[in-house]
């Protein structure tokens, strides 16, 4: 099982405050000597629209770069795209909703006018040898248009699948989905492709860590969390925070799952970023601590 930490990007595009390029940089810095190894570092999306994400170049260029840490960015259309190749990132996440309400808020495009788009820019992508991950937004739900049918999400999985990306994750953007949910879409996405799975989660009705075992059961290979669960989407209302890595890692951990990370550094990385924020952190174990036993029972 592998942790994306989408904190530096997904947790604080929703922040009030926005924070210095040197601040992102430090809270980067401390999620890598906590062992995290695949970032989400930065969102090259318009600065008008997300200005917490305004220096996505000046983060990618202070950034340390080592062969064992890969660095993801946004991207919603061509334009970014260009933009995340000059930064040399080691992976791109395309995102793509899965109704046009939302689809036309969050990126200016109907669904079938993001799909038209992707094509091009995933072989963009592999030309220049960057990883390619298609996120599928509001996989378990929409907030304009309500419910999302299988089918709907499907769609997109298809799409994704034949371009051939390296990763396909599914998106509980506003935080609404359930077990039932994510055992029904993790299912019908094994139908049809073989490509690596992830989950991106939130807590928004304390169901995002029930969602996270269930998904670790049903063999997804990553799961997207932020430490200290900051966050949300811009563009979606009510759309409160990640699942908190602190608190996911206990989790697998209390599961079974070996993963390298330091619990301590990761806690001080979670204080580091809420601190600046200004805010508490909504995830539990920075404040609870771990249970003293950690195996498997």
């Amino acid at each position: 099982m592998e942790i994306v930490e989408v904190g530096p990007r997904d947790g604080l595009q929703n922040e009030k405050k926005v924070l210095s390029t040197a601040e992102k940089v430090a809270y980067i810095e401390l999620l890598i000597r906590a062992g995290l190894r695949r970032i989400e570092a930065v969102s090259f999306a318009r600065a008008d629209k997300v200005p917490q994400m305004a220096d996505a170049e000046a983060v990618m260029e202070a950034l340390p770069r080592s062969e064992d840490v890969s660095y993801i960015g946004l991207v919603m259309n061509d334009r970014g795209l260009s933009r995340a190749i000059l930064t040399e990132v080691d992976e791109v996440n395309f995102v793509i909703v899965t109704t046009d309400t939302f689809s036309k808020r969050n990126q200016g495009t109907t669904v079938d006018e993001a799909l038209r788009q992707l094509a091009p820019m995933v072989g963009r992508a592999k030309e220049a040898e960057i990883k390619t991950s298609v996120t599928v937004a509001a996989s378990f739900g929409c907030p304009f248009e309500g419910e999302v049918t299988t089918e709907q999400v499907m769609r997109v999985v298809k799409a994704a699948n034949d371009l051939g990306v390296d990763e396909i994750a599914l998106g509980d953007t506003i935080g609404v989905g359930t077990p039932s949910d994510v055992r029904r879409l993790i299912s019908a996405a094994r139908a049809i492709t073989g490509t690596k799975l992830r989950l991106h989660l939130h807590n928004t009705r304390n169901t995002g860590y029930a969602n996270a075992i269930t998904g670790y059961e049903m063999g997804v290979e990553a799961l997207d969390s932020a430490a200290g669960g900051i966050g949300g989407c811009p563009f979606a209302p009510n759309a409160t925070g990640n699942i908190g890595t602190e608190d996911l890692f206990y989790l697998l951990s209390r599961s079974g799952v070996s993963l390298d990370i330091d619990f301590e550094k990761l806690v001080e990385a979670s204080l580091f970023i809420t601190d600046r924020l200004e805010i508490s952190a909504p995830a539990q174990l920075s404040r609870a601590g771990l249970f003293p036993s950690m195996s498997p029972r």
